[in-house]
C-alpha cells in the first residue's frame, strides 16, 4: 500500500521498564528482529522545518522508501519499495528513484539535489498484538545513544490515546514527551 495514515502513541521506557513490559507480555529474545533506518533531509534541513521525514527502512535486505508528513491526528505516510541498487544510490548520491514518494517531495517543493543522507538509527522490535492496535517494543542505538520507546499503533486515535494511557497506569510508567525516532536522532546529531 502506497499511502496510509499513521496514527501512533509513543512513550520513552528505562531499561527497566522495557524489561519489564517484555516479560509482563512475554516476549522472547526471538519475537525482537532489527531493521536500520537511513535518515534524508537538506542541508538546512527543509524536511525537519517542514515536519516531514525521509528515510530507506533496512530489513534484511529489503528496502523501503518513506515519507512521513503531518495530517490531521497522525501522519501521512508515502511508502515504495526499492531495490538494492535504488537503495544504494540514495545512501551514496541522494538520487531519489522515481516514484510516489519522489512525487510527493516534489508536491512539497523539496529541492530533490540537495537531498542526502545523515545518519542511521538501528532498532531492535518486537510487536505484540494488543486491545485492536499493535503494541511495539523498541530498543534502538544511533550516534553513540540507546534508548528504549513503546508504542502503540491505533486506528482510532481517541481510543487509542485512552488504552495507550491505561496501559501506562497500569504499569506504573510515567507519561514522558516522546519525540520520534527522527527528530531523537537530528537531536542527539545537533548536539554533537
Amino acid at each position: 500500500m502506497p499511502k496510509q495514515l499513521e496514527i501512533e502513541f509513543k512513550n520513552l521506557l528505562t531499561e527497566e521498564e522495557f524489561h519489564r513490559l517484555a516479560d509482563r507480555f512475554r516476549v522472547s529474545q526471538n519475537d525482537f528482529f532489527s531493521h536500520k533506518n537511513h535518515y534524508f533531509d537538506t542541508p538546512s534541513f527543509l524536511l525537519k522545518e517542514k515536519k516531514m521525514a525521509l528515510r530507506i527502512r533496512e530489513t534484511n535486505n529489503h528496502f523501503e522508501l518513506t515519507l512521513k508528513q503531518p495530517y490531521e491526528k497522525g501522519l501521512l505516510e508515502t511508502n515504495q519499495t526499492l531495490i538494492s541498487e535504488e537503495a544504494t544510490m540514495m545512501l551514496t548520491s541522494g538520487m531519489i528513484p522515481d516514484g510516489e514518494v519522489k512525487s510527493a517531495l516534489i508536491q512539497s517543493s523539496v529541492p530533490l539535489s540537495e537531498l542526502k543522507c545523515f545518519g542511521t538509527l538501528t532498532t531492535c522490535r518486537a510487536e505484540i498484538p494488543y486491545k485492536d492496535g499493535i503494541l511495539v517494543l523498541d530498543k534502538s542505538w544511533y550516534l553513540n545513544t540507546q534508548d528504549f520507546e513503546l508504542e502503540y499503533e491505533v486506528e482510532n486515535y481517541d481510543v487509542g490515546k485512552e488504552k495507550f494511557l491505561s496501559l501506562l497506569q497500569q504499569y506504573g510508567i510515567p507519561v514522558r514527551k516522546t519525540e520520534n525516532k527522527i527528530k531523537r536522532f537530528y537531536n542527539a546529531l545537533m548536539s554533537k
